[in-house]
């Protein structure tokens, strides 16, 4: 989804995104201008058995709750009933095994009997469903969990205050877990492996906000010690019902300093790379070239344009935006060549990615007939423009930048920027605090075209933030997210794109490329365009 730099994902490896991905970008240029010239880390567990990170660290407490986060959440710390492999394909997780019946619309887990929080006590079918009516509650009013657990009878009437408990959900003994959702939905295993659907221990969330320094989770790792701005360790949860994880400790150093420079002195084991260090790393005479994984990610960026307010409820004023951007000198600039183009709004490889996609062209004269032609008669009748941005004071970075003088030149549009704290950026985006256009972007939470078009641009749905509405869409939308023939599906899901790409609701910028830097002594590693607890299937070989 939307992703968000916490503690553990903002570690080399991981893809988020959490916000869009120009936020990530932003924020990892604030937190290596922050970072202490020459770190002294004095952690008390032996790095050579440790594979160690360098990462960040949020202000926001609510970035740390799997109910509430807006990022891939800590899966070393929490885990739920199913999950996804090093392929993406469904695994097991705390379900052992599922039935299902009902024409589709009946799941019944099995609560594995080895399963254990880390305090020892047993994961029951109870600590499931009280983990789901926590995030479907009012009370914690979480972003997410309408978009993840909708499905599930009872879990919008829960969340919007109209029930007491989720009608969907019924516990038959202490391992048996049985959920209704309201239609058959191929994808519906895949939505329960995004962190609004783990598993909390009541009693630890019930400690205060603070419960997250501490958490009693159910994952691969424990969380056994966290000192803000300097560094996170978690050790290996050795009664994990999957089996111990080979690598003793995983340690995250906090805002340490530069990925690529801490690498090449040892300081970490694997590393992302930014921009400013691609082309060095894809050259062979590079001594780390050698260690460099290459990869193309699920994500797309765009800018989102508030369709509910002038001048942006106006397609051709949408339209002429869109047009009025060059996205290849966009990338060749900006992004050194090493992103690619987004014409569209699903990424190449995922299911439903169309290289026959035209999208809208960069056409300047015809972006400034469009604005001519829309209600507001060409730039002189537009209302004053705002670009909110997560940032901090007035400054306004490289992309907003490149875009606000597009379309200056192209349009003869003045654009003001705004920025708002990156700890809450995305909690004002929900509220809808913000201006007419505003970053975005999303990387996939499970290889489905729905987590694109139908989480981002169905009516009224938590993450059309732009308030994007088109009922033809909405009804394809609705007939392909029960559509059993899966070709048929998928070509639902293309025709979705080609009316999102027309009415031009946002305005699409890159798909992300990943490069990784990883140690010669990291075993295991492999490249997953989605995260996943890895470092439970890795291991150190003569570290």
């Amino acid at each position: 989804m939307d992703k968000f730099i916490t503690a553990f994902q903002s570690k080399g490896r991981q893809r988020t995104a959490i916000g869009s991905l120009m936020f990530v970008l932003i924020t990892s240029l604030f937190l290596t201008a922050s970072a202490p010239s020459s770190p002294d880390f004095q952690i008390g567990v032996p790095l050579d058995q440790a594979l160690v990170y360098n990462g960040g660290e949020s202000a926001n407490p609510r970035d740390y709750d799997p109910a509430t986060t807006y990022s891939s959440g800590d899966k070393l710390v929490f885990s739920g009933l199913v999950m996804l492999d090093q392929n993406l394909n469904i695994r097991p997780d705390l379900a052992e095994t599922w039935e299902v019946s009902g024409g589709g619309t009946i799941y019944t887990f099995k609560i594995r009997e080895n399963a254990r929080f880390h305090n020892g006590r047993e994961v029951t079918a109870q600590d499931v469903a009280f983990s789901w009516e926590r995030a479907a509650s009012p009370e914690l009013a979480s972003d997410t969990v309408l978009t993840y657990l909708a499905d599930i009878v009872g879990v919008r009437e829960k969340a919007l205050g109209q029930a007491e408990s989720i009608s969907g959900v019924k516990v038959i003994d202490d391992k048996t877990l049985q959920v209704t959702i309201d239609a058959p939905k191929p994808y519906f295993l895949m939505k329960l492996t995004f962190p609004t659907s783990y598993v909390v221990d009541e009693e630890n969330v019930s400690a205060g906000e603070e419960w997250v320094r501490q958490p009693n989770g159910t994952g691969p790792y424990k969380l056994t010690e966290w000192r803000s701005n300097e560094y996170i360790v978690y050790t290996a949860n050795s009664d994990f019902y999957l089996g111990a994880p080979s690598i003793p400790y995983v340690v995250v150093k906090i805002y340490a300093g530069d990925d690529v420079r801490l690498f090449e002195t040892g300081d970490i084991d694997v590393a992302g790379v930014g921009l400013y260090d691609v082309q060095r790393m894809l050259n062979p005479a590079e001594p780390m070239s050698r260690n460099l994984v290459t990869g193309v990610n699920l994500c797309t960026s765009y800018v989102v344009f508030d369709a509910t307010v002038p001048p942006f409820d106006d397609v051709n004023v949408r339209k002429a935006f869109s047009m009025a951007f060059d996205r290849q000198r966009y990338v060749d600039v900006l992004y050194r060549g090493v992103a690619l183009p987004a014409v569209g709004l699903y990424p190449p490889g995922l299911p439903g990615f169309d290289y026959g996609l035209q999208g809208l062209p960069y056409d300047p004269a015809q972006a400034r007939e469009l604005l001519k032609q829309s209600k507001y008669g060409g730039p002189e009748g537009l209302p004053e423009i705002t670009y909110t941005n997560s940032g901090i004071g007035s400054y306004i970075g490289g992309t907003v930048a490149a875009l606000a003088e597009m379309w200056q030149t192209n349009l003869g549009v003045t654009i003001k920027v705004e920025n708002l704290d990156y700890n809450f950026y995305y909690e004002q985006i929900f509220s809808g605090n913000h201006g007419q256009i505003f970053d975005g972007g999303w990387c996939a939470d499970y290889p489905d075209p729905e987590n694109f078009a139908d989480v981002l641009f169905h009516t009224g749905v938590p993450q059309n933030h732009g308030g994007y509405s088109n009922p033809e869409l909405d009804a394809l939308l609705e007939a392909a997210r029960i559509e059993p023939d899966v070709t048929k599906r998928i070509a639902m899901y293309q025709e979705a794109e080609r009316t999102i790409v027309n009415d031009a609701p946002v305005l699409f910028t890159t798909h992300s490329l990943s490069y990784e830097l990883v140690q010669p002594y990291v075993k295991g590693y492999v490249f997953t365009p989605i995260t996943i607890p890895l470092e439970r299937y890795m291991w150190l070989d003569g570290k």
